[in-house]
């Protein structure tokens, strides 16, 4: 009998990467290719469809080359960027650019939805946010009446990857509950919140299917085999939100456990047994990813997207080494950058402030300070962001022991011992650092039966490497420092508010 190989789709904001994995968790190739992000106005942030398609599929024919022979790709499964949202015509074609996952233009359209206060908001923090499906559709059905109304579908970035592998149009349970205001513990969507905003026609312009991760939605096409490189047509499995893949990846199926995401934005995510409304957390999301499980959700919009900027203004003669050389300079700062004290909210707040308005700062300085000084307050910055969403489910009665991570920044140990520091929490790291690839192949297994649920998939082909400890000595100075990151934020939000307001 061939080996059973699983292949792995991670559609990021900055690249696509694809990976081949077997029944234990192996990887046997993973490939990457990157694309454009366009910002044409404050706020704003798009990307070309098409260039995601190339991407997958100049990926996917690397790394099925290089599968052992005697092997067969029976299933695959996405994880994509959520709420990037674009609209598409009959065909499935696009008909504009997609509308990026942090792109924050429907500011207005976010006010309508909360300012109906719908039961429904109570699963997603009590609002929605900015970035999510439902605002970002009512701003193009306002602001591009003739494109909206030319569009067959609004989906997202997944739905459109899952119909260009297998001409099936549906959408995710996880980002429907996630991001949609969908919950199957109220019998799916809300019609008199879609009714009372003015977006009565949703059965109409969304996908009207909603599948759960893990679930089968049909075998890839021969057009899209061709494509990616692949014999046979393999089924495809359907994944999610990557960051919510990614907790498949890392481990975390049961509840006790937190898994973090950290790449250009950071995602906090943990399953409740029982459904804890925090105020500031989003959720909790029935049935989101684990069946049985409440998913609670804390995010930073940006994270490693500041580091990358920072590097880009700061550090550009350094070349590929920039990040080693930063991170040897802030490495020489003490705790607390010497004074330094910034806020990370480049592009605005995801919770628990829940404030797109708010932007990155920056004070305390003097003639002194470096170059390292500055990037080790945006390091800290980060990680009293994670701290502050610790503390909110803490509040709220979820208690986090430890939290396993994944993602760019890992590449980076002084960021990793400095989270673990400000946050006096140990940091969990498994043995593939990739965890939404290694997620989505943990789905695409259990929607071939190869394992039985997502826990016995996890336990086969999740492993852990090491444990970072954080540093008693250095709470002390850190509980003052996050003294100041939160009255810095209280006292400048005012003048953030009405810098946004002109």
């Amino acid at each position: 009998m061939p080996q059973r190989i699983f292949l792995s789709i991670d559609l990021g904001t900055q690249s696509a990467r694809v990976a081949c994995f077997d029944e234990a968790g192996h990887r046997l190739g993973m490939a990457e290719t990157g694309y454009e992000t366009r910002f044409p106005r404050s706020g704003w942030a798009e990307q070309h469809p098409d260039d995601w398609w190339r991407a997958i599929c100049a990926c996917s024919r690397q790394v099925v080359a290089q599968i052992p022979a005697g092997s067969e790709v029976v299933a695959v499964c996405v994880g994509a960027t959520s709420s990037t949202v674009l609209p598409i015509d009959a065909n499935g074609e696009p008909l504009d650019d997609a509308i990026l996952w942090m792109d924050t233009r429907a500011r207005k359209e976010c006010a309508v939805v909360n300012e109906t206060e719908h039961s429904i908001l109570r699963y997603s923090g009590g609002g929605t946010s900015v970035e999510w499906m439902l605002p970002k559709t009512l701003w193009m059905k306002r602001n591009t009446p003739t494109l909206y109304e030319s569009a067959d579908k609004i989906v997202e970035a997944l739905d459109w990857i899952n119909w260009r592998l297998c001409g099936r149009l549906v959408a995710s349970k996880c980002n429907a509950t996630c991001k949609w205001s969908y919950a199957d513990s109220e019998g799916g969507f809300a019609d008199d919140l879609f009714r009372d905003i003015g977006f009565a026609e949703y059965e109409d312009k969304w996908p009207k299917t909603v599948l759960a991760m893990g679930e089968p939605i049909a075998p890839l096409t021969a057009q899209a085999c061709l494509a990616l490189g692949i014999e046979g047509h393999p089924m495809l499995v359907q994944g999610g939100i990557d960051a919510h893949v990614g907790m498949l990846g890392l481990g975390v199926v049961i509840p006790g456990l937190l898994a973090v995401i950290m790449g250009t934005s950071f995602v906090h995510l943990g399953l409740s047994a029982q459904p804890l409304f925090i105020p500031g957390i989003w959720g909790p999301y029935p049935n989101a990813v684990v069946p049985g499980y409440s998913l609670l959700e804390g995010g930073q919009t940006s994270a490693a997207a500041i580091t990358r900027w920072f590097r880009d203004c700061f550090a550009k003669d350094l070349g590929d080494n920039a990040y080693t050389i930063l991170a040897k300079e802030a490495a020489e700062i003490p705790p607390g950058a010497d004074g330094l004290v910034a806020l990370d909210f480049w592009q605005g707040s995801r919770t628990p402030f829940c404030d797109p308005d708010l932007t990155g700062a920056m004070w305390g300085m003097d003639l002194h300070h470096t170059r390292g000084h500055m990037y080790r307050a945006v390091l800290e910055s980060v990680a009293h962001g994670t701290r502050q969403i610790l503390t909110a489910f803490a509040k709220g009665g979820h208690t986090v022991t430890s939290m396993t991570v994944c993602g760019g920044a890992t590449k980076n140990p002084l960021w990793l011992q400095i989270i673990a520091d400000v946050c006096q929490t140990p940091i969990v790291l498994t043995q593939d650092p990739d965890a939404v690839l290694l997620g989505g192949a943990v789905a695409a297994s259990v929607g071939l039966e190869v394992h039985a649920d997502f826990h016995a998939a996890a336990q086969a082909m999740v492993r852990k490497r090491s444990v970072i400890n954080p540093d008693a000595g250095a709470a002390r100075i850190y509980d003052v420092a996050h003294e100041r990151y939160l009255a810095t934020h209280e006292a400048l939000a005012p003048l953030m508010h009405a810098m946004k307001k002109g």
